[in-house]
């Protein structure tokens, strides 16, 4: 079995003896030398640390566009809405930043944390508070920044949320450090995350009808039992293998499948896995 990583200069043993003379002789190796290095050799490295460094390595080459929330997924908060609608939203999604909005999704007006609002519960000067005065500055990055460059801009300026624009000027979508992070140590589940044991969950509804959070682990023998339907598994597993295998690839974050009478929504992944979806019937 050959342990060693692909070969730039040569083959086999070749390639990676001439890459050890070049270390040797102080000259450096190229970005994907290492990747490939810690991708394919036999190190005294765990699964977990290779990925982790691959991962730092990786920022430097994903651009913002790649890994952030798109603008149909945001949840944000109307300028126009009262306390207890904002509370609402608070509560359901369970985040701790919102961008909050004027007219529509293009005129941010800044980002509100929840502990800012949360101060006002229960008291008599939640009808008077002013929104707009507890309001924190929002960044506003391109959609082709790279993620090594958002985390620095991130630590310097002690936010935690981007807006995402695109060429235009228009609002493309999010990204938190979290899911910045994220790219480097792979998925951080935090108590809001849906729980190990629920693979599929109601989960709103759209358009009149219900949608469901689905695991990508989830079997299609599981979620055909459930949704009463008849999905073939001959050629894959899980849910999120089918999505894959319709798509050809491992599909981004947001993207969208429509397969079976189902359509099928990535609403979290990474670039090694899909973690879970949002599924819904086709209108009829």
């Amino acid at each position: 079995m050959n342990d060693k990583p692909p070969s730039t200069s040569g083959t086999g043993s070749t390639g990676l003896l001439a890459r050890l003379k070049r270390a040797l002789n102080g000259e450096p190796w190229s970005r994907d030398e290492i990747q490939q290095l810690l991708l394919h050799s036999e190190t005294a490295l765990e699964p977990e640390e290779k990925s982790m460094l691959s991962g730092v390595l990786g920022v430097s080459e994903t651009q913002v566009r790649d890994v952030m929330i798109p603008r149909s997924q945001m949840v944000v908060i109307d300028i126009q809405q009262s306390f207890d609608e904002m509370l609402a939203v608070i509560v359901e999604s369970g985040h701790s930043r919102f961008p909050v909005i004027g007219e529509d999704r293009d005129e941010v007006l800044g980002v509100l944390l929840a502990k800012d609002l949360l101060r006002y519960f229960g008291s008599d000067a939640a009808k008077d508070v002013s929104i707009r005065r507890l309001l924190r500055s929002a960044a506003v990055i391109p959609e082709s920044k790279r993620l090594n460059a958002l985390l620095e801009e991130f630590r310097d300026s002690h936010n935690h949320m981007a807006i995402v624009v695109d060429e235009y000027g228009g609002v493309a979508g999010l990204l938190t450090i979290e899911d910045v992070i994220e790219e480097i140590v792979g998925e951080i589940d935090d108590e809001h995350d849906p729980e190990e044991a629920a693979f599929i969950r109601p989960d709103g509804e759209n358009d009149g009808r219900p949608c469901y959070a689905v695991r990508a682990l989830t079997r299609i023998d599981d979620f055909n039992e459930f949704f009463e339907c008849e999905l073939s598994d001959e050629e894959y597993d899980t849910v999120g293998g089918l999505v894959m295998h319709e798509l050809g690839r491992l599909p981004r974050r947001g993207e969208k499948i429509d397969f079976e009478g189902f359509r099928f929504s990535v609403t979290k992944a990474d670039k090694r896995r899909i973690d879970s979806l949002l599924v819904q019937r086709e209108a009829s």
